[in-house]
């Protein structure tokens, strides 16, 4: 068992590695269009001296190798940026903040939504599955496996959408907007958290009833259970103390194995309901393409912001940034300015 463990870490660094590799190239090779482009389009240019200083200015004009290498942060070692070896993982592009703060305030919220979805689907299934089972072969049962199969045919998130429009257009209601914490106001914090936690939890929640309903009749058909009906033990004590402790033991595999993919699916439900959590983090980031950028050189995200003030020929600011763009004889765009450096 200790080998097992061991050859099952090892394997997880190689693992790690690849899928950053397939990430970071992926991000590179198969997205439409780049920051670059996006910034240029905006301002109405195509300038190519701009387009190149930009691409320096972004760590975008050197290989994909190097590029790679100083995300990770294994061009420190030779003395290039820090990246994500050092825990570094740069500053958001387009709000400037740093990584590391919006995962402390954002990863909380995401955990908590799944947890509390996780716990819905629980306190749901489990007693409607011993239900069901009781009831083997008379309507209850027939309703509620026809329920559970329902749910699971049907994303969760088109039962949300639904109720949402629905609700606004007949009863003129609508989930609170202003997100609040649960430091700050608990009983405001769990009027938001309440309607998404049962949303996530319809859709696990339909094939753990399923499960409940399956084990507790394998476990009822068993000898023991016979037995102690034979000793004369009440209904509720062969049920609680014999049958259901038993059937919850693959239950609470399935449980276990299931949390991480309901945390992970709680991408959409924040964008429905304005949720900051990860899900929403990530979306704005993918329209922002700061994950792009994030995936390059994040810390000079001040040079972005930079080149999208200034990239346009009869623009002027008054205040001082990290590069110019000019109008040059000609009436051709030139760039002036210095490249922006990592203080460690």
């Amino acid at each position: 068992m200790q080998k097992y463990i061991i050859q099952r870490i090892l394997l997880m660094f190689p693992t790690l590695i690849l899928v950053t590799i397939v990430t970071f190239a992926g991000l590179r090779a198969l997205l439409p269009t780049s920051v670059v482009d996006r910034i240029l389009g905006e301002f109405a240019t195509s300038d190519p001296e701009l387009r190149q200083h930009l691409k320096e200015e972004l760590g975008l004009s050197e290989s994909i190798p190097r590029q790679y290498a100083e995300w990770m942060g294994v061009a420190w070692f030779w003395g290039g940026p820090t990246g994500i070896l050092e825990g570094d993982l740069g500053k958001s592009l387009h709000s400037e903040r740093s990584v590391v703060s919006e995962l402390r305030r954002r990863v909380p919220v995401s955990f908590e939504l799944g947890l509390w979805g996780q716990i819905t689907a629980i306190l749901i299934s489990v007693p409607l599955g011993v239900w069901s089972a009781l009831r083997q072969d008379q309507w209850p049962d027939y309703g509620l496996r026809s329920v559970a199969i329902l749910l699971n045919a049907v994303p969760g998130f088109w039962i949300a959408v639904i109720l949402l429009t629905f609700a606004s257009i007949w009863f003129n209601w609508a989930p609170p907007i202003q997100f609040k914490y649960l430091f700050e106001d608990p009983i405001g914090h769990l009027k938001i958290m309440f309607l998404p936690a049962v949303l996530i939890g319809l859709t696990p929640g339909g094939g753990l009833l399923r499960l409940v309903r399956t084990q507790m009749l394998e476990v009822l058909r068993q000898d023991y259970i016979r037995t102690a009906q034979a000793k004369g033990l009440s209904q509720t004590r062969v049920l609680y103390g014999h049958a259901f402790r038993n059937a919850l033991i693959p239950v609470i595999t399935f449980i276990g194995i299931g949390l991480p993919n309901i945390i992970a699916g709680t991408v959409i439900f924040e964008q429905i309901f304005l949720i900051p959590g990860m899900g929403r983090y990530l979306i704005d980031a993918i329209g922002n393409l700061d994950g792009c950028l994030g995936s390059s050189e994040p810390r000079r995200g001040r040079g972005l912001v930079a080149a999208q003030r200034e990239a346009v020929p009869a623009a002027s600011c008054p205040r001082p940034l990290a590069f110019r763009a000019e109008e040059a004889p000609g009436g051709r765009l030139r760039t002036r300015g210095r490249r922006l450096h990592h203080h460690r």
